[in-house]
């Protein structure tokens, strides 16, 4: 079932359409097919201001403009559109949460948790209640879903153009959600999309992508910040940071330092409001643990299983045994160190094109 699969009988499709250019060539597609299609588009941004704007962001008063392009597109598409307020959902789910994650000391994925929580759960959800009638839910994700015969499942699969490929952000849906979503986009490469908009007559089609979740600047969104000390390894003050949630594993610009050798953080610690720096070398760890799994492909892994993982949406996937150590807990043991292990990240396993599925790094190193 790799984009659109063929028509059987008058289905009836909800796109998910933010305004972008993928959504927008994802409902046109369908339209083309011959589905009934209505557009919806997630209402997210709640008027707050978000100082330190500088670039389009999925939260923010770009929200605003974003919502005229979709209603452009349906009415270009002559389809219904419907606009969801997800505002206080979003708010809860995503921002409260990523800000409790950075005060804690993690690095969250918001994109990873807004998936399966919000775009492809509350918001069909909330369409469904609001009566629009839809058999599939699409999007413009450059991902794949082919059903496979003898497990008798859907699979999630890397998209054809893997520069574009999106399934990391994907790998946090349930079974359920992925067997009744379609993904228009999965054959085509960003510049075959492209051209289409420009063919379809849309006005996004040469639209930019958005750059993050959240446009305004990260202590906006954090609230005040308390400022602390940054030691080395041996617990030696050598600097002071400006607040803990500003700052991730591995960073190497901004920590006011200068060394013969360049420092990267290698630990935050929120009890002490501390930042610990080192050497590149102190950066990396063959193993990490993982909690909050969500399996696609299996049931479930109840041996060391050889997998790839990849544990950043840009970082190169690595061989590693998948070792089941509790229940929804695992440790990944990888063939070589792996840098900037990021506790509240996203780490999803894959078998070649298969997404065996996924979770969120508990922490790096086994112990």
């Amino acid at each position: 079932m790799n984009g659109i699969p063929a028509m059987a009988g008058n289905k009836k499709v909800a796109v998910a359409m933010s305004g972008g250019v993928d959504s927008s060539v994802a409902a046109a597609l369908l339209c083309q097919k011959g589905y009934d299609v209505t557009g919806v588009t997630m209402k997210i941004w709640d008027g707050r201001s978000s100082p330190g704007s500088n670039r389009q962001g999925c939260f923010g008063p770009w929200t605003e403009a974003n919502i005229e392009d979709a209603r452009k597109v349906t009415h270009k598409l002559n389809i219904p559109h419907k606009v969801i307020d997800l505002s206080s959902e979003f708010s809860t789910e995503i921002l409260d949460y990523v800000k409790k994650e950075y005060l804690q000391g993690r690095t969250p994925n918001p994109c990873s948790r807004c998936n399966p929580r919000l775009k492809f759960g509350i918001l069909t959800l909330k369409a469904a209640s609001q009566g629009i009638q839809f058999d599939y839910f699409a999007t413009g994700h450059y991902a794949r879903i082919d059903y496979e015969e003898n497990r008798k499942r859907f699979l999630l699969k890397k998209a054809l153009d893997k520069s574009k490929d999106q399934s990391y952000f994907l790998a946090l849906l349930s079974r359920e959600q992925i067997a009744r979503s379609l993904f228009p986009l999965a054959n085509l490469k960003k510049t075959e999309v492209r051209n289409l908009a420009s063919g379809f007559g849309f006005d996004v089609s040469e639209k930019a992508d958005s750059q993050d979740f959240y446009t305004g600047s990260y202590d906006s969104l954090l609230g005040q910040s308390t400022p602390g000390v940054i030691i080395d390894k041996n617990g030696i003050e050598i600097g002071r940071h400006i607040g803990i949630g500003l700052y991730t594993i591995g960073q190497r610009k901004g920590l006011g330092i200068a060394r013969e050798k360049p420092l990267y953080v290698t630990k935050i610690d929120p009890v002490t409001n501390t930042i610990v720096v080192g050497e590149r070398d102190e950066i990396l760890d063959d193993k990490l643990v993982a909690s909050n799994l969500n399996w696609i492909s299996v049931d479930n892994i109840q041996s060391p299983t050889k997998l790839m993982a990849r544990i950043r949406y840009r970082h190169e996937e690595a061989e590693a045994l998948v070792t089941p150590i509790e229940v929804d807990k695992v440790l990944v043991r990888f063939t070589k160190p792996q840098m900037a292990v990021t506790p509240g990240q996203t780490v999803v396993f894959y078998d070649n094109d298969i997404v065996v599925g996924g979770g969120v790094i508990e922490k790096a190193g086994g112990g």
